[in-house]
């Protein structure tokens, strides 16, 4: 069996894809927010990739860009240290329970402040995932968002966001069409799709890290 140095670059892709907890292609181009068919090709190696996306995988799931690019170099990757008078925070307004609800507190009074990863605005907050609603993997995790639609415009459609539906509750999920105008259905790997739903607002998730 090859070894990661000997190993391709598509291969290494596919490795880092399933350490960094993505069980299946579907749920990594769902994380990256790029078309399922183009992250297939890029990992089974029928189509190549170039280093800006290599960039993009590489930060997703925490490895060394040359490390995937050429199999040379750490394998982890090395974040920056940010001073500790430079770093910023951002409020933790919530959790995501069963069922992939999130819960938010009382008069939206955050809960607590977390460290903001790199990207992040003045409107970013986050949510902590609870329990194995989005994968056991992810139980823990922090998820990061903002630049909240509303309504929902179409560069949210196929991608993983926070969404707020008409009968209150707040989900994590793949926002895709409905045939219904004005109407969409929910998608998640671990549960049935709720179909036909008016959304009230939708943002993307920016980022997801370890707590």
């Amino acid at each position: 069996m090859q070894n990661a140095f000997m190993a391709e670059m598509h291969e290494r892709l596919a490795a880092a894809r399933k350490e960094a907890g993505f069980g299946t292609v579907r749920a990594a181009a769902d994380a990256l927010g790029v078309k399922e068919v183009t992250y297939a090709q890029h990992e089974n190696g029928t189509r190549g990739f170039r280093r800006d996306a290599a960039d993009k995988y590489a930060r997703k799931f925490h490895v060394g860009l040359e490390w995937l690019l050429t199999g040379k170099g750490p394998k982890e990757r090395r974040p920056a240290k940010i001073p500790a008078s430079e770093q910023r925070f951002v409020a933790l307004v919530g959790y995501v329970g069963a069922g992939a609800e999130t819960h938010f507190f009382a008069n939206d009074a955050p809960l607590d402040e977390v460290p903001a990863p790199n990207g992040t605005t003045e409107e970013t907050v986050a949510v902590e995932i609870r329990g194995d609603s989005l994968g056991s993997f992810f139980d823990r995790w922090l998820v990061f968002y903002d630049d909240v639609r509303r309504p929902v415009t179409t560069d949210l459609i196929n991608r993983l966001c926070v969404v707020g539906i008409e009968d209150g509750r707040i989900l994590i999920k793949k926002i895709q069409r409905s045939k219904s105008r004005g109407l969409f259905h929910l998608l998640s790997q671990t549960e049935p799709p709720i179909l036909d739903v008016r959304i009230e607002w939708a943002a993307a998730v920016k980022n997801m890290v370890p707590k």
